[in-house]
């Protein structure tokens, strides 16, 4: 169990004032004055980029155990983490990759926005791996049972699958992981050095949560409820 720390609200007097940046002079508002800032992408940048899943990529896809998918919706966007066994989003063809919705919180907010809005985007991670992979398209929400059964794990199966169909792929260089240190293991941070889930959660329900019992009884709900 990890040891409960307490968080002290700032008084009134401390409160930050939220910064406005719509009148900031300094602000980019146009794709020219970023182009002028930026210049223009390298041949690489351009040419890593198809429409289909190439042979490279899905090797990449493959050896993936996790992904965050990103939606948007009327209510905003979300980015959302998937994660199962390397190779759990399944090559389907080309241009359709398979993502099973293993069980969560049942907040469903990247569903409810796939509902409103079909474009998706999923960022794919290996790891040791500096580089990433990103894929953009259209999902369609799936309760066919015999597509659900194939995605059983411990006879449980997922409730929906997502069929994305691929309209761009690409991979990501490995600068953001390399300046990060990500997958180095003095990086690694103590899960105590930071507020427990119950701490937050006490804190946030106003102690109507009891925190100390939620962190005692997560390790033990988090392995009967993976699927």
């Amino acid at each position: 169990m990890q040891n409960m720390l307490t968080l002290r609200p700032l008084p009134a007097s401390e409160e930050e004032t939220p910064v406005d940046w719509s009148s900031n002079p300094h602000r980019i508002t146009d794709p020219q004055a970023l182009e002028a800032l930026y210049g223009k992408p390298g041949q690489a940048s351009v040419v890593k980029e198809v429409d289909y899943i190439h042979p490279h990529y899905r090797a990449f896809i493959e050896a993936a155990p996790f992904a965050v998918l990103a939606t948007a919706g009327p209510d905003g966007l979300d980015a959302s983490p998937r994660g199962d066994p390397a190779g759990f989003v399944v090559v389907e063809d080309e241009k359709t990759l398979l993502l099973p919705d293993r069980r969560g919180n049942n907040r469903v907010d990247s569903l409810r926005n796939i509902v409103a809005d079909p474009r998706v985007a999923l960022l794919f991670m290996v790891p040791g791996v500096g580089e990433t992979l990103r894929v953009h398209g259209r999902a369609a929400i799936l309760v066919d049972p015999p597509l659900l059964e194939r995605f059983a794990v411990d006879g449980k199966a997922p409730r929906t699958v997502l069929a994305v169909r691929v309209e761009s792929v690409f991979f990501q260089c490995s600068r953001a992981l390399i300046r990060s240190r990500l997958w180095q293991p003095d990086a690694q941070r103590e899960p105590a050095s930071l507020p427990s889930l119950g701490t937050v959660l006490q804190e946030l329900s106003k102690s109507a949560i009891d925190g100390v019992q939620y962190d005692r009884d997560l390790p033990g709900r988090l392995q009967t409820t993976l699927y």
